[in-house]
């Protein structure tokens, strides 16, 4: 490539200048436009974004309000009615008997109250289980904000460990591009053959493939990391700060099963929205069992009427006269006994109990598979530790295996062959040794999740 100077500047077309202005000024702006993302705040702004738990906060704010509307209903009832009738045809004078035609219009209104004094407890057994479904949703928007937090912190260990990758495989493919140059400046000289140059290129081709497989892998971790944040589909937004390797030496390996199930019992959402759904369901039958009592009520209320006689022949009180006149006032009880509804309540109360019988068994369920996932993950991060440090021995012998034979084979003492060997080799090892310290990192977060610890680098 030449090398543009400002004297060859001023030979160019102006524009030509514009556009090599217009692209330098492109490329500034998107390496300033690209945000640096660490785990927690990558944490953070997806528990900001999600819908999924924007959903959540509705169904919580969706419980509340029937928790409300519950304890109103221990109110006593208030509402007032009136109504208004035209009539036709024939009607009986009062206080006579005789019948005549005319047009009569009439109102009445009335206010009444009602309150009830006993119901079997169901009013107060339904705030009390709308108290319980209340709490169950704010543990399972704990939960959604959980899961996701896992979601988070393995699209962003993949992001990591591509990035690596990629490194990698770029650095592979400048060493293939290298040793090709070389195989063909030596069979110019006739000390190699095209089988030589032919090993080269195809060592060449297989490094280009692996970087643009290691470019694809890391546009999607990339894509799959944004859209847990609802950041939309451009990747080109941001990058993420990989952890040190003092944060990998220094993760914990070493965890009790029954210390480690025993706390999480105490924090993890799942249990704990478990636990809530069967409270509630317990609670259930109690609400039930309610409809098997005798309910009594209070009521109380005032009316009064208003007819007008359109072409009376006898003059009628006023609307104030009559309003006074049959103003009336009513206080009572009501008293109702269930004795057969086609066995409505007691089918009712029988559904509530199997309902909380399959809670509880979700609850123990959910207990169980915490126990399992958490042996799991003690026992997956025993593993990655002992492959940790197996893949980085095996590393660092490749490497200086790699090392010999690379001198060997620049003074003509190793074959093409065995060198692109001792090259493959490197990278393998270098990889799985990549793969390994991720591996180990993450598996120790595992486990901080179920502890219900803040998961950083």
């Amino acid at each position: 490539m030449n090398k543009i100077t400002p004297r060859s500047l001023l030979l160019l077309p102006l524009s030509r200048i514009l556009l090599m202005s217009v692209i330098a000024l492109g490329c500034n702006l998107s390496a300033q436009a690209q945000e640096v993302i660490t785990l927690p705040q990558a944490i953070e702004r997806m528990l900001g974004n999600n819908l999924n738990i924007k959903q959540g906060a509705l169904n919580v704010a969706t419980s509340n309000v029937n928790l409300q509307q519950s304890k109103a209903a221990l109110y006593p009832s208030l509402n007032a009615s009136t109504d208004g009738r035209l009539g036709f045809g024939r009607s009986r004078i009062e206080n006579s008997f005789e019948v005549v035609n005319n047009k009569t219009f009439s109102s009445s209104g009335n206010v009444g109250t009602s309150v009830d004094l006993f119901g079997g407890f169901a009013k107060v057994n339904q705030i009390k289980q709308n108290k319980l479904l209340l709490q169950a949703d704010n543990s399972n928007l704990d939960k959604i904000k959980n899961d996701l937090v896992l979601d988070v912190v393995i699209a962003y260990m993949d992001v990591v460990y591509n990035e690596d990758l990629l490194r990698v495989s770029e650095q592979q493919l400048l060493v293939s591009e290298q040793t090709l140059k070389r195989e063909n400046a030596l069979m110019d000289v006739g000390n190699k053959t095209m089988a030589d140059i032919s090993q080269a290129k195809a060592q060449v081709a297989t490094s280009e493939l692996n970087v643009t497989n290691a470019q694809n892998a890391l546009t999607i971790s990339y894509l799959t990391l944004s859209q847990l944040m609802e950041m939309g589909t451009d990747t080109h937004t941001f990058k993420v700060v990989a952890p040190t390797v003092k944060e990998i030496e220094l993760a914990r390996t070493t965890y009790n099963v029954n210390e480690v199930y025993n706390d999480a019992l105490k924090t993890f959402p799942d249990i704990k929205l478990a636990a809530l759904n069967s409270e509630a369901a317990e609670k259930g039958i109690d609400i039930a069992k309610g409809s098997l009592y005798p309910t009594l009520s209070l009521n109380a209320g005032i009316g009064s009427n208003y007819v007008y006689v359109f072409d009376s022949p006898a003059p009628l009180p006023g609307f104030s006269d009559q309003v006074n006149d049959n103003f009336n006032q009513y206080i009572g009880l009501s008293l109702r006994i269930p004795i057969f509804n086609g066995l409505t309540a007691k089918s009712n109360v029988k559904r509530a109990r199997i309902n909380y019988e399959g809670y509880k068994i979700q609850e123990q369920l959910t207990k169980n598979n915490l126990n399992k996932v958490i042996a799991q993950a003690v026992a997956d991060l025993k593993a990655a530790e002992s492959r940790y440090v197996s893949t980085q021995n095996t590393f660092n012998a490749q490497r200086d295996a790699f090392i010999v034979i690379e001198q060997r084979y620049n003074v003509g003492l190793v074959n093409s062959l065995d060198y692109n060997t001792a090259i493959t080799n490197r990278n393998e090892a270098e990889v799985d040794f990549i793969q390994a310290k991720y591996d180990l990192l993450f598996r120790s977060k595992v486990i901080d999740y179920y502890l219900g610890k803040q998961i950083t680098f």
